[in-house]
């Protein structure tokens, strides 16, 4: 038999970096927050042995949590960057946990997932940010029975300063860093700020679950499964005081796609029991029981990261808590704030990716 020719060819290598410019975006008069990403090609020589990605390295923080456990499972198989994506996962906690995380080390073994080439248990901030690809920081301060806001929120700009000093001293400088640890929006901009070499704009708040779950009481209501319901946006933070708007939303009723109102057919709903839902459904699960989102924020935490890294589909938006420079919103630019948002991937170079963030250049309302 002949000998088998090596094979060079180039790997998509979706890694996001920096900040460069604004374009303005419209859909249906709407005009919305657009992340483009350029693409890294490798080249690599092949036997008869299938292409290989060199492995990203990825830490979640509060790694012994229950959102954590309910998470990495998703990342280590391959449903938030690639089904071809290996992956170092480095888990992150406070040295108490330290026996827990041996645990969950174990069963990350144990599940024999083939992308899934080292775990790194740690509670040193070097050794949990080095190198690192992506950054999930799940870990915060949770508010305890008697603790007012300012003991909160003291309680962890402590935390998340020393994570983002640890991100400007360990991390690449193309990082995507996604905050999960509530309050969210002040964490991350706290983290963005402890981190001034890394752009601003590699860094984003989690509201994709407030935004999953608008979809999922307009698809409940409509009869429809939930990937039927696009371009709804939660605007602002992720906390009770956020705005679910379904203005935009569109509905696929047997194929034909329609307005959320005019599937719906309830606009007293939608204006009232609807966004108090989405809002204050946080705490309507932990009520019921007494614990709070862990399954629901890994899935949100899996599709904010996934389209960060592939990006959106053609013609929808999601929210995302970004930096608010550039909006064309009114709102204060030194902030953190939930927009609509649109990414997009494009070849930039044969060697590196970069990350344009756009801005909308018109108000919405």
């Amino acid at each position: 038999m002949p000998r088998a020719l090596a094979v060079t060819c180039k790997v998509i290598c979706l890694l996001l970096i920096g900040v460069v410019g604004s374009l303005l975006s419209e859909k249906n008069d709407l005009q919305f927050l657009v992340l483009t990403f350029s693409v890294q090609f490798k080249s690599v020589t092949l036997g008869l042995l299938p292409l290989q990605a060199e492995p990203i390295r990825v830490v979640v923080t509060g790694a012994a949590g229950q959102i954590a456990y309910s998470l990495l499972f998703s990342i280590a198989k391959g449903d938030v960057f690639g089904k071809d994506q290996p992956i170092i996962l480095i888990l992150l906690d406070i040295p108490p946990m330290l026996p827990v995380l041996d645990g969950v080390v174990m069963e990350l073994q144990d599940c024999a997932l083939p992308l899934l080439r080292e775990v790194i248990p740690t509670d040193k901030v070097e050794v949990g940010f080095k190198d690192i690809d992506a950054a999930i920081l799940v870990g915060s301060m949770p508010r305890k029975e008697g603790m007012e806001r300012k003991d909160l929120l003291k309680a962890n700009v402590a935390i998340f300063k020393t994570q983002g000093q640890a991100l400007d001293k360990y991390a690449k400088k193309t990082v995507k860093v996604l905050v999960v640890g509530n309050p969210a929006n002040t964490n991350c901009l706290i983290a963005s700020k402890s981190a001034p070499s890394i752009p601003k704009e590699n860094f984003s708040c989690l509201t994709r679950l407030d935004h999953n779950r608008a979809c999922s009481q307009v698809a409940m209501r409509c009869g429809v499964s939930s990937d039927k319901v696009k371009n709804v946006i939660i605007w602002g933070n992720h906390s009770s005081t956020q705005y679910p708007d379904v203005h935009h939303a569109k509905v696929n009723l047997s194929g034909s796609e329609v307005s959320a109102y005019d599937a719906v057919k309830n606009d007293a709903w939608l204006r009232g029991d609807f966004i108090s839902t989405v809002q204050l459904r946080g705490a309507a699960v932990i009520k019921a029981r007494k614990l709070s989102s862990a399954m629901s924020a890994a899935k949100a935490i899996c599709d904010h990261m996934r389209d960060i890294w592939f990006g959106t589909k053609e013609g929808e938006f999601i929210s995302m808590g970004v930096y608010a420079a550039g909006n064309s919103y009114g709102i204060p630019e030194d902030l953190i704030y939930s927009f609509p948002i649109q990414i997009k991937v494009q070849v930039q170079s044969p060697k590196q990716r970069n990350v344009f963030f756009r801005s909308a250049a018109h108000d919405l309302i």
